[in-house]
């Protein structure tokens, strides 16, 4: 098995962050730092900051209701507040993709590696649903472009579906369900057609959703939420 996977499936991270893990030097096989691409078999030790990794026993899944002002990670240098602690398990898990800091809304987190990266690849192009508050009156001609695709600093966005829910005086209402996790990309998308995002929530993950909900409570996936998960990933 490639160590990335091995460690994604030991809870450590997603595979892309264990990735980055080796390449840092933080992972040893067998007493020697390990590489990108090499492979593990029984009986091999693999250590992580010095601890003996082992395979998870247990997968757990869970949905967050992120408030504003936390960070989605699972630690963070600097001492600020982050989704692991607002949740009471025992195992590791960690976040599935990111919201930033000034996004509230549905997060998942497990310790299920291979159920995460594919979420956040956009070969499986899952949907992600926000409601957003933008700056000033948004006419027909941006959201046409916004579904279309608009062109940011990293390409083009791939075609996202837009609604307009309502206006007033000062703001835009808008729902935007968009299949692609670049960083920060609402927001990004938004500002290309001249829109601040003055307030952002995920209110979706593919059919999963928020409702009965409130900021800051997390639960367990249902089995059939699971399922759900792992068939539009299959």
């Amino acid at each position: 098995m490639r160590l990335q996977k091995y460690l994604a499936g030991s809870g450590i991270a997603s595979r892309r962050a264990c990735e980055k893990l080796i390449e840092n030097g933080e992972v040893t096989v067998n007493g020697r730092v390990a590489k990108i691409g090499e492979s593990v078999e029984d009986g091999d030790v693999v250590e992580y900051k010095g601890k003996v990794i082992t395979p998870v026993s247990e997968y757990i899944y869970l949905m967050l209701f992120k408030p504003v002002g936390i960070i989605t990670t699972a630690s963070d240098d600097r001492g600020r507040k982050t989704v692991i602690d607002l949740i009471d398990v025992k195992e590791r898990v960690y976040p599935v993709g990111r919201l930033d800091v000034n996004t509230s809304g549905l997060l998942l987190l497990t310790n299920d590696g291979d159920l995460a990266n594919k979420l956040m690849h956009p070969k499986f192009q899952v949907d992600k649903t926000y409601k957003a508050i933008v700056k000033g009156r948004i006419d027909d001609e941006k959201l046409k472009a916004l579904e279309n695709g608009v062109m940011l600093e990293d390409g083009v966005t791939a075609p996202a579906k837009v609604k307009l829910i309502k206006f007033d005086k000062e703001n835009s209402y808008v729902e935007i369900c968009i299949r692609e996790g670049r960083n920060r990309q609402v927001r990004r998308m938004f500002e290309a057609v001249g829109h601040e995002v003055r307030g952002l929530r995920r209110i979706k993950v593919g059919n999963l959703s928020l409702k009965n909900m409130e900021k800051g409570q997390c639960r367990y996936l249902t089995k059939e939420e699971i399922n759900y998960l792992k068939r539009i990933t299959g």
